[in-house]
């Protein structure tokens, strides 16, 4: 059932962030919004939320990223828009990085690798997140078919939630962090790829300072916690060092709440890439 694309995942991310921007938009469905957009819980509601910031952003930045559970709460209703999200970003040029967090083993591994990442799904996205918890390895079948695919993975490693912070800085049998070692073994994937590897980690922009080292990385790093959880794009420099380059900036909620009106949504979007354009030149 899959094909090949042209080229690997790593060298499409590069071309698209240095056409757009590093920034990733993230189209997070909350409760929330949707109020403060005037807007009822219900899937026609859904899919008006939705379309309207793929029409004002996906034309405008490098990476969409939909959290699919926000979709799924709505059962086949809310799967269909998260469909028809990420085959419209596609076609507006955006790459479509699919919020899951899938993490399982063997074959129910593949079965959920075959329904993000396989060309002939619905719900192929360009890449996906994935959990590493139940070991590494268990996301072979997703790192595999990836590559096979022209798509990518984001391993989680050190996320910006408080509570994840005594599990990912404990001690793993390396004798390097359980963060540390997922980032290692990110590394060893994607070692001799150029520009970069199929292989992310997710590590927020929220951490400490030098609390991971990437310099073998040569893979993207989505930074999520710009805005609501209090990271600014000045303290980007300062978390990730001389990674920066490969950093993925990632804001939901500080640009989905200038919405529903789609200018406003595109304006405030391009003020968040403009300031993360003027760090990474500088």
């Amino acid at each position: 059932m899959t094909s090949q694309l042209r080229e690997s995942f790593g060298r499409r991310l590069a071309d698209s962030t240095r056409a757009r921007g590093p920034l990733c938009v993230g189209i997070d469905p909350h409760p929330s919004l949707l109020l403060a957009w005037d807007l009822d819980e219900s899937p026609r509601s859904l899919e008006r939320f939705a379309m309207t910031a793929v029409e004002a952003l996906a034309g405008e930045v490098a990476l969409i990223k939909p959290q699919s559970a926000f979709f799924e709460v709505y059962g086949s209703a809310g799967i269909a828009v998260l469909e028809k999200v990420i085959r419209e970003s596609r076609q507006a040029g955006a790459l479509v990085l699919l919020d899951v967090k899938r993490g399982d083993i063997g074959s129910t591994m593949t079965a959920y690798s075959m329904a993000y990442l396989d060309e002939h799904s619905p719900l192929a996205s360009d890449a996906i997140t994935v959990s590493p918890y139940l070991g590494y390895g268990s996301l072979a079948p997703a790192i595999g078919l990836a590559e096979q695919t022209g798509r990518g993975v984001f391993v989680l490693a050190r996320t910006s939630n408080p509570e994840g912070a005594g599990l990912q800085q404990s001690i793993h049998g390396s004798g390097d962090s359980v963060a540390q070692y997922v980032v290692d073994s990110a590394a060893e994937t994607n070692r001799d790829a150029e520009p970069m590897g199929h292989v992310g980690v997710v590590a927020g922009a929220t951490i400490r300072p030098g609390e991971l080292d990437f310099s073998r990385l040569n893979g993207p790093i989505l930074a999520p916690g710009l805005g609501a959880q209090g990271a600014t794009v000045q303290t980007l420099r300062e978390v990730f060092g001389p990674a920066l380059p490969n950093v993925l900036p990632t804001t939901s909620r500080d640009v989905l709440r200038h919405g529903p009106d789609p200018a406003s949504l595109r304006a405030a979007a391009h003020r968040v890439r403009d300031e993360v354009d003027d760090l990474f030149r500088g």
